[in-house]
């Protein structure tokens, strides 16, 4: 059961794009409107303020007795580590009640929402054709974690009943990479292309570096059905999705 004094306090990477500060405010919005929770704020890892410091302090300038701690990533990589590592010991040291929940990986609202991004983008182009003779390719960021590569494909394998072909591929730091993601998933008897790309936020890889390594690839290729969908963003399935986290680690400290 939440407590009126209890806060919420997402840890995300971080990132300088002013776009990733907005969604996680829309979402920290979102989440308090749909809780109970006195307080919901974000914080970050790495890169800029807010970091996880600033963030418990928030926290605990509305008096709250305990803060939900929500690692806010959709892989369990490294940074994932580190935010859970970093927070346990901070609330160790402040003597502070924390509950940290699972990130947001292995979950079917992952799926779920790459669905609704290809459901969007045929809304948009009007592509009447049917799933089954539609490919897909899954960008995903890509990890040296081979943790992080099986929570990816364990979503995107999800995917694999609904349309003619789905392929995955990384930005970087781990193989296929998005030319040759490319190269794989178009072949003589693809109709339509669509490309999804597994990011929560609009940051530099969104704006920038997937977007380059797309056009680079497709550079004197004939082949020209290919759309792109959007990134996830703040979406409401994935206000529910840290919702649901937070009440499993909640129920699970009171059941003890």
């Amino acid at each position: 059961m939440v407590t009126k004094k209890r806060a919420l306090l997402l840890i995300d990477r971080g990132g300088r794009e002013p776009e990733i500060k907005e969604e996680l405010q829309q979402l920290c919005v979102m989440l308090k409107n749909e809780s109970q929770y006195q307080y919901v704020g974000y914080s970050f890892l790495e890169v800029i303020p807010p970091y996880i410091e600033e963030g418990i302090s928030k926290c605990l300038d509305v008096q709250i007795n305990s803060i939900t701690v929500m690692p806010y990533f959709l892989y369990p990589g490294l940074k994932l580590k580190n935010s859970v590592t970093k927070t346990a010991k901070l609330a160790y040291d402040m003597k502070i009640n924390v509950i940290i929940t699972k990130p947001l990986s292995y979950h079917d609202t992952l799926r779920i929402l790459l669905m609704d991004r290809i459901e969007s983008v045929k809304r948009k182009f009007s592509l009447l054709e049917h799933n089954s003779v539609c490919s897909i390719l899954v960008v995903g960021h890509g990890s040296s974690d081979k943790a992080a590569r099986t929570a990816f494909l364990f979503t995107v394998n999800k995917l694999k009943p609904h349309f003619k072909l789905v392929n995955h591929c990384f930005l970087e730091l781990d193989n296929p990479r998005i030319k040759d993601g490319i190269k794989n998933t178009i072949r003589d008897d693809t109709k339509i292309m669509i490309i999804v790309p597994y990011f929560l936020h609009k940051g530099s890889h969104i704006k920038r570096d997937v977007m380059e390594d797309i056009n680079s690839a497709l550079e004197g290729e004939q082949f020209t059905n290919i759309f792109i969908a959007e990134h996830f963003g703040a979406d409401p399935k994935l206000v529910d999705l840290v919702l649901e986290r937070a009440k499993e680690a909640e129920s699970s400290v009171i059941s003890r």
